[in-house]
């Protein structure tokens, strides 16, 4: 079998290309239905879900996908420049995150209902403010002269924000699935094609924990 130069098997590079091919469709898709399934503009509460599935499920995922070897629509820019367009991405993220957010707390205030009085809701907060200081705290990265005048090392500065993305991704993903989970969505979509939809920001979130463990581990096994 024809390996490649690492003398892994060559089908494993196949399939990694696939399935990163696959994540951009499914996150697109994903982002797609619950835009039909929300009808923006229909409604103030329709906002809601439509920025926020925007946010985690489209844009965060497509930010952290640049930095994959095998997904990465930028694969053969250098790294600075996927580091640029992955803070804009960030951005956008953080945006329609912030918008969603408001969207359904300002819902609840004209309708008199409590706020963050459910799981779903309670995640959705943290997941945003994770998201903003996880944003706030890359500047340092995006300028390394900022980062030496503050006295700080950039290689724990890259640790502790990828650390942090994926917390505030998989609190993201948890989010959406919970959103599944409530009284809107589920009279809408029922039985098998609520499993399918699931399988979305489940399969995302299962991509990116493996392409950040497997960072991890390249970069442990680069040091001496």
């Amino acid at each position: 079998m024809a390996q490649t130069a690492d003398s892994e098997p060559q089908i494993y590079s196949y399939l990694r290309v696939t399935c990163g091919v696959a994540i951009h469709v499914a996150c697109t898709a994903f982002t797609v239905f619950i835009a039909v399934l929300a009808r923006p503009g229909s409604s103030l509460f329709s906002w809601h879900p439509f920025l926020m599935t925007l946010a985690f499920s489209l844009f965060m995922t497509e930010a952290l996908l640049l930095f994959s070897p095998a997904a990465s629509p930028l694969r053969s820019l250098p790294h600075k420049t996927k580091a640029r367009w992955h803070w804009v991405l960030q951005c956008l993220c953080a945006g329609s995150a912030g918008l969603g957010l408001a969207s359904i707390s300002y819902n609840k205030h004209l309708n008199g209902k409590p706020h963050f009085s459910t799981w779903h809701g309670l995640t959705g907060l943290v997941s945003v403010g994770v998201l903003a200081l996880q944003s706030t705290g890359a500047v340092p990265l995006l300028y390394p002269a900022l980062a030496k005048r503050l006295g700080l090392s950039l290689a724990k500065l890259k640790r502790y924000h990828t650390a942090a993305g994926l917390v505030s991704y998989l609190l993201g993903s948890t989010s959406l699935l919970l959103g599944m989970a409530s009284l809107w969505f589920t009279a809408s979509v029922r039985g098998a094609a609520w499993y399918l939809a699931a399988l979305g920001p489940v399969l995302c979130a299962l991509v990116i924990m493996n392409q950040v463990t497997r960072s991890y581990m390249a970069r442990k096994a680069l040091r001496p």
